[in-house]
């Protein structure tokens, strides 16, 4: 469509579209997707928005429980992101994850949404720890702009940005953005789209921060696999999740009620 002239948003995904990271289950959780349904919003007034997305999510969880009711809402703009979840798994297979993102692909378009999708940054930058899934997330990378192309998918290059991997732009778990890093992944999607008020700013990197001195990067790296990483494959391998009983936070399409400081 027009930029400007998306009515009906649907964001399938896992956690980081549903927005962990970005306020809490509380206050409630703004995200990413929020953030661009904001955008959406100011661009056309009419936006009804509805976000599926379910943290600890697979790819495949997320075909087999979101498409279905994505396709149901008659989306005439999709973001589909999922997979950062599988790639952690033993064994991993990015043309398996690619394959269920296809399907989601293919279902939308073919249901008259315009589709969007986001490449991932080197997770090995952002936890040095992680460095071993590098291989991963490139390959998976490489199979979504393929998959992405044969469906006329719009792909956010997000992985593409050196900013993206600044750890200013996760949280202490470096699993989730931090709200910067969810600002920033909007403002990715509403660029590529080319949204009015968007532009590339999204790309600048963040002013220098002090180095830290290799026994306290080491300190920080050991604390960050106790503390978190631990927990998270020892959930994986027990076969529970951080979304075990958990229901998508906006099922159905609704007004996005703009933050105070984006209202006329």
């Amino acid at each position: 469509m027009p930029n400007g002239e998306y009515v009906r948003y649907v964001a399938l995904g896992d956690s980081q579209t549903e927005g962990l990271g970005d306020g809490n289950d509380t206050a409630g959780l703004r995200g990413w997707a929020d953030r661009l349904a904001e955008h959406l919003t100011i661009a056309d007034a009419r936006l009804q928005y509805a976000n599926l997305a379910v943290r600890g999510r697979l790819a495949a969880q997320v075909r087999a429980e979101q498409l279905a009711p994505a396709v149901a809402l008659r989306p005439d703009l999709a973001t589909v992101v999922a997979g950062v979840n599988d790639l952690l798994w033993p064994r991993f297979s990015a043309a398996e994850v690619a394959g269920h993102l296809e399907a989601m692909f293919a279902s939308l378009t073919a249901a008259g949404a315009h589709v969007v999708t986001l490449t991932f940054p080197d997770v090995g930058k952002i936890a040095p720890l992680a460095r071993p899934l590098r291989s991963r997330v490139l390959d998976l990378n490489t199979h979504i702009r393929v998959a992405a192309a044969r469906h006329g998918v719009t792909v956010a290059e997000t992985a593409l940005a050196a900013v993206a991997t600044d750890p200013r732009l996760w949280t202490e778990d470096r699993l989730h953005a931090s709200p910067l890093g969810h600002a920033r992944i909007a403002a990715a999607v509403a660029e590529t789209l080319g949204l009015p008020g968007s532009d590339r700013s999204w790309k600048q990197p963040l002013p220098p921060r002090p180095v830290p001195s290799a026994w306290h990067a080491m300190a920080a790296e050991l604390r960050w696999a106790a503390t978190f990483l631990g927990p998270w494959l020892g959930r994986r391998l027990s076969g529970r999740s951080s979304g075990t009983g958990r229901t998508a936070k906006r099922p159905g399409l609704l007004p996005l009620a703009l933050p105070l400081n984006q209202r006329d």
